[in-house]
Parts: C-alpha cells; sequence; structure tokens
C-alpha cells in the first residue's frame, strides 16, 4: 500500500518519503555551509551547536512548504507555479520564521549573506527533487491499481473526482464491474464481469476492489459478489467502501454515500474529555499568544474602518456554535453600514458592492477576524473547527442537507479544514461541499490535525484564498 495510518489519518507514503528526503537535503545545504564557515574561522564554536542550527534549518523550511500546501498542490501545478510555490514557501515564510528564530537563538544565525546562499541553494535543488519525484511517483510501476463494483451515480461520481484529483495521488482505476450498465458510467469505462474476480484481479495486478453501489442486495437493484470478494481480500487484495475510500484519498466524506451506520460504527467521531482539556488549554495560549501579537494591528484596522467609514467600528452577528448554541460573533465592519438594512440576511458574493476598500483588504488579510479572538478566550469558539453559520442559513440548510446538523458537536473555530479545502461558500451546493470536509475533521479532528491545519492556514491568508 502506498500509505500509512497514523491515528486516524491516512498518510500518502510517496509524499512522507519526499518530505524526509527534503528535510535530509535542508540538513546537508546547512551542515556544509556551517563546515565552510568553521573551517574559514567564522564559524560556530561548537559541532553540537553546527548540528542543533541544522536541524532547526531543516524544520523550518520544511514548515515553511507545509504553510503554503507545497505537498498538497505541487502535483497539480505548472513547474512555473511549482518554482514560484517553493520560492514563497523558503524565501519568505521560511525566511520570516528564521529571523524570528535567531531573535531567540542568535548564536545560530550564519549571517544574512550565508542564510541568504543556503536558501537559494536549498530552494534550486528542492525544486529538481520535486520534478524528478513527480516523474517517478507517476509510473505504471508505482501506482495503485484499483477497480470499482458499480456503475451508477457514485462510480460516476467518483470517476470524476479520479480525473480531477486522484490520479496526482498514484491512483489508477482501471474501470467498473456492474452486472448491468446503469448509464451513469460511459460505456469506455465498463469492464465485462470476470468469471473468476480474484484471478481478474491478479492478472490486471490490481492492489484494492471499491465498493460504489448504494444498493448491495439483489432484492433491492444491487449486485455484490460476496463470496469472491471475500476471496480476495483473503488472499491480500483489498476491498474498501466507497466512502472509507473518499476518506482516505481525498480527506473528505462523500455526503452522497454517508449513511447513520456510517457515523455509528466507524472509528472516529469521539469525544474525550482529555483532548477538550487540552484543546482548550491550547486555544487559551494560542489566542492570548496572537492577541499580544496582533494588538498593534488590531488598533490600526480599528482605526482605517473608522477613518473610512466611521462608526460603528466592530460589527456582530449571532452564529450557532456547539450544539446548536446561539452567540454573538465579532468582526472589523468590513460592509457599508446599511449592508442589510432590511435586515434579511444575504450570502456573500463575488465582487461584493457592499465591501469598502478597507474592509476588501482586512478581508483579503483576514484582519477583520481578529476580534474573534474573544469568542476563543470567552470560549464560545475554538481556534480550530468548523467555521459558525448563521441561524437563518442554518434552518435552511439542515432541511435540504442531510447530517447538517453533525457539524454542531465540535465546537467552531477561527480557520478550519473545510476553509484550506474549498472556496468560500456561497449558496447551498457551496454549503453541501464544505459539509463534506467538516465532517471528515468531526470524525478524524485530533491536536495533530490541528496544528497542521493553523500551518497550512498561512497560505490562505497570504494568497486570499477562499475571500469575498
Amino acid at each position: 500500500m502506498s500509505y500509512i495510518r497514523f491515528r486516524t489519518h491516512y498518510l500518502h507514503t510517496p509524499y512522507l518519503v519526499l518530505a524526509a528526503l527534503e528535510f535530509l537535503v535542508l540538513f546537508a545545504i546547512f551542515s556544509f555551509l556551517a563546515l565552510l564557515l568553521t573551517l574559514a574561522g567564522v564559524g560556530y564554536p561548537s559541532v553540537d551547536t553546527n548540528f542543533l542550527s541544522a536541524i532547526l534549518f531543516a524544520l523550518i523550511l520544511s514548515c515553511g512548504t507545509l504553510a503554503m500546501g507545497g505537498y498538497l498542490v505541487m502535483v497539480y501545478e505548472s513547474t512555473s507555479a511549482l518554482f514560484f510555490r517553493t520560492l514563497v514557501a523558503y524565501c519568505f515564510v521560511g525566511g520570516i520564521g528564521l529571523k524570528l528564530l535567531y531573535l531567540v537563538f542568535p548564536s545560530a544565525n550564519p549571517g544574512s549573506t550565508n542564510l541568504f546562499w543556503a536558501v537559494i541553494a536549498a530552494s534550486i535543488i528542492v525544486i529538481v527533487m520535486r520534478l524528478l519525484f513527480l516523474r517517478v511517483v507517476d509510473s505504471e510501476q508505482l501506482v495503485r491499481r484499483v477497480v470499482i463494483f458499480g456503475a451508477g451515480d457514485f462510480a460516476a461520481n467518483l470517476l470524476d473526482e479520479y480525473e480531477q484529483n486522484m490520479r496526482a495521488l498514484g491512483v489508477r482505476i482501471i474501470g467498473c464491474i456492474a452486472e448491468k450498465p446503469e448509464g451513469a458510467v460511459a460505456a469506455d469505462n465498463l469492464l465485462p464481469t470476470p468469471s473468476n474476480l480474484y484471478r481478474f484481479c491478479r492478472q490486471n495486478r490490481i492492489s484494492e476492489i471499491v465498493i460504489a453501489q448504494q444498493e448491495r442486495r439483489r432484492k433491492e437493484g444491487g449486485w455484490l459478489p460476496v463470496p469472491d470478494l471475500m476471496e480476495c481480500k483473503l488472499r491480500g487484495i483489498a476491498v474498501t467502501s466507497g466512502v472509507d475510500f473518499y476518506e482516505r484519498e481525498l480527506k473528505k466524506a462523500k455526503l452522497d454515500m454517508v449513511h447513520p451506520s456510517w457515523i455509528v460504527f466507524s472509528d472516529g467521531f469521539k469525544a474525550s474529555k482529555t483532548r477538550a482539556l487540552a484543546k482548550r488549554a491550547l486555544d487559551l495560549l494560542i489566542s492570548l499568544t496572537l492577541l499580544l501579537i496582533t494588538f498593534p494591528f488590531i488598533i490600526l484596522t480599528a482605526l482605517a474602518v473608522y477613518l473610512e467609514t466611521g462608526r460603528p467600528i466592530l460589527y456582530s452577528q449571532t452564529r450557532v456554535g456547539v450544539l446548536g448554541k446561539e452567540f454573538r460573533i465579532y468582526k472589523f465592519r468590513s460592509m457599508r453600514q446599511d449592508a442589510e438594512k432590511d435586515g434579511k440576511a444575504r450570502w456573500a458574493s463575488a465582487n461584493d458592492i457592499r465591501v469598502t476598500r478597507v474592509g476588501a483588504f482586512i478581508r483579503n488579510t483576514r484582519l477583520d477576524e481578529l476580534p474573534q479572538l474573544y469568542n476563543v478566550i470567552k470560549g464560545e469558539m475554538s481556534i480550530v473547527g468548523p467555521r459558525p453559520e448563521r441561524p437563518e442559513f442554518v434552518a435552511e440548510l439542515k432541511e435540504k442537507i442531510p447530517f447538517y446538523d453533525t457539524r454542531h458537536y465540535v465546537k467552531p473555530g477561527l480557520m478550519g479544514w473545510a476553509q484550506l479545502k474549498y472556496p468560500y461558500g456561497a449558496s447551498v451546493e457551496d454549503a453541501r461541499g464544505k459539509l463534506e470536509y467538516d465532517l471528515y475533521y468531526s470524525k478524524n479532528h485530533s491536536l495533530l490535525m490541528d496544528f497542521l491545519i493553523m500551518i497550512q492556514t498561512v497560505e490562505v491568508i497570504l494568497l486570499g484564498k477562499g475571500v469575498r
């Protein structure tokens, strides 16, 4: 298998290997630089200091790659976009991280000029490594070959997702097997029903069978050769349900395939008092630290809003929190005072004319969200969690979207998994798409996942993703 499981998360092995190799390369580059400086008589006082400095250098630049989503999107990007993203991750995000680090540990600083050349060398070598990696991971010798049981809407949707996203993950779906064509899957994607399923899988080097049928019993119109599937599984070929396949590969729960039994019996959706206390302590630590660091920006933002459009500076709305409890959320006002003068709640639209010039800037930089640190300190929100929605929209969405209320069993947050993976939601269909990621977070959330979301939110802020 080209993935490993860490607690409830599936991590793709090729990208873990790439991250480890990049870390070693970064460590080697800095160690070589330290050696040259030591030989020149201007190096660090000890070998131990050189080793620690190299570790910190590699760690900061690796976090820069995570923050810019390097491992998540590199497979979809052009060479120029990959080059730009790597430079931003290393020269900008990594550079800021290293400067802050050297303020605390000045003895680890090799000097601005030396650091510049180390970062440039790292960027060039890593870009070449990634281009080679993309060629290797996409080779037919390494990909996982998958066959789908079913040819209905679920299977067709899975094929669409495959064309858009899964090819880059080292997956090859060779086709769909169905007792009879169902119309949703094109004829060129249909495979003849094999007389011996295990022999078919061995001949075609199939490593996994995905069940993508809504009805599994023949009397309901479905068809599932259970004895053949049992033989395949017992002889080493993985058999996976469609919803679990989606979750593992795309880090979301496919809503059309989710059933109540999946929520009840799945290995997830666990509420832990210990984790809740740890998360609360982390929320307080991070929110108070952010409040201290961003206080000058809070003052400047308040002044800018006041100078452009006057008072009120802050804007509040009722939102739905954990277990459906309503609370008031606070933001810097980014729209005109009469944005909802008729009292009717409206989705924000692209290029919304209600947004002011200052409002557009603070929305792009997420400065308008800073007052919500008060909500985090108060305990109504968390740093990481599903974004809270307005009760007017929640009432509508609960009627139109199944399982929508499940997102309210987790405390809402300043930043979330859906924000990273899905563009700004401004419709029922968008809310449905975001819920698939919120369900994944609700099922698998952990402190490790929260840390990864916080790091990757840097890309959202720098690139202004998901803003209207």
